[in-house]
């Protein structure tokens, strides 16, 4: 066996080894666990309040999406952060790149607006 394919071997071992660990860990955790099922806990808990009529709903993608723009704006202070504090050591092509991504991101934000994805109501 060649020494590119030992190193893939010990990454299987390895995987192995985790999947065997975690089913003993679950096994183990399922048997000594105590199993009382009553009907209260079979209900859907929201908040500490008891639930009115069925339980399934239907809800609005804008919430989605909201959350989805959140977390595009998010991963750019992500990036933009770490490129601030060393911003001498990048110099002029980290200044255009940054530039360019943020254009990127901007021209995003203003689809979205566009769009009307950024109304709430």
């Amino acid at each position: 066996m060649s020494l590119f394919l030992r190193d893939y071997l010990t990454v299987v071992w390895f995987g192995l080894a985790a999947l065997v660990l975690g089913s003993l860990l679950l096994g183990i955790a399922a048997a000594v666990r105590p199993s009382r099922p009553n009907a209260e806990k079979l209900i859907a808990y929201e908040s500490g309040v008891d639930p009115v009529g069925m339980g399934w709903s239907q809800s609005q993608v804008r919430y989605y999406v909201f959350a989805l723009l959140f977390v595009i704006f998010d991963v750019e202070a992500v990036f933009i952060f770490p490129w601030a504090t060393s911003m001498e050591r990048y110099g002029w092509f980290g200044l255009v790149t940054m530039l360019i991504f943020i254009v990127l991101l901007l021209d995003g934000l203003v689809y979205a607006w566009k769009r009307g994805l950024l109304r709430w109501v």
